[in-house]
């Protein structure tokens, strides 16, 4: 007898829990879905600086079509960054005022910073910038550097003393060695920008032509 009411005290105490357990469940999946009710609705409606969904700034200004530079998924404000950051160079140089090239497409997007701050780029950037953004062509603001051929840092390792003070200002982590030790520059890493001239203490780092890869090979003209 014992053992039968042993039975009945475990099956009502398993029933007991299953019913809480599934109270519970429907209690959180309902506030899921009112949480994310009262967020659908906040996020379409009500003023701001925000973007809403055909794909507006808070102020109303449309926002250019976004090709296929940004990753799909994203807001309409990160892709767009992201499609001008991809438009950039990519030297890192800091000739247009701002840390690397990604600020500066945060700072062309977001602040309404010029987009003819970018040496490297020259021109053929800021036309291409122009087309993707609307805005007016203008000349390339002479005050951050002259546009110039693609170039590479070379050190020369002769005279390199191993101050390690190129590693710690090149931006892409071009330039490899160690303290007291000789230092050389990975070719195909090294973006041209000259952040590493500056530092170094014996003048043992020079600016040369980079290499064209197949990629920009042309047949020459014939004469």
């Amino acid at each position: 007898m014992s053992t039968v009411l042993a039975l009945l005290g475990f099956v009502t105490v398993i029933t007991l829990l299953g019913g809480l357990l599934a109270w519970l469940s429907s209690s959180s999946k309902a506030l899921r879905l009112g949480f994310v009710s009262r967020s659908g609705s906040g996020s379409g409606s009500g003023s701001g600086s925000g973007n809403n969904d055909n794909g507006q700034t808070g102020d109303g200004a449309l926002l250019p079509s976004i090709q296929g530079d940004a990753a799909p998924g994203t807001e309409p404000i990160t892709r767009l960054i992201d499609s001008v950051n991809a438009k950039l160079p990519q030297t890192q140089c800091a000739q247009c005022g701002y840390p690397g090239c990604r600020p500066y497409a945060t700072a062309i997007v977001m602040q309404d910073a010029p987009i003819n701050q970018c040496p490297p780029g020259g021109d053929a950037l800021i036309r291409e910038l122009a087309d993707f953004l609307g805005k007016p062509l203008v000349a390339l603001d002479s005050e951050r550097g002259d546009t110039k051929l693609p170039q590479t840092a070379v050190i020369d390792e002769s005279q390199c003393i191993g101050c390690t003070l190129c590693i710690a200002a090149c931006p892409v982590d071009a330039i490899v060695g160690a303290s007291r030790y000789m230092h050389t520059v990975i070719t195909d890493h090294c973006t041209g920008c000259e952040l590493c001239l500056p530092p170094c203490p014996v003048d043992c780092i020079s600016m040369i032509a980079a290499e064209q890869g197949l990629d920009h090979w042309c047949r020459p003209k014939p004469s």
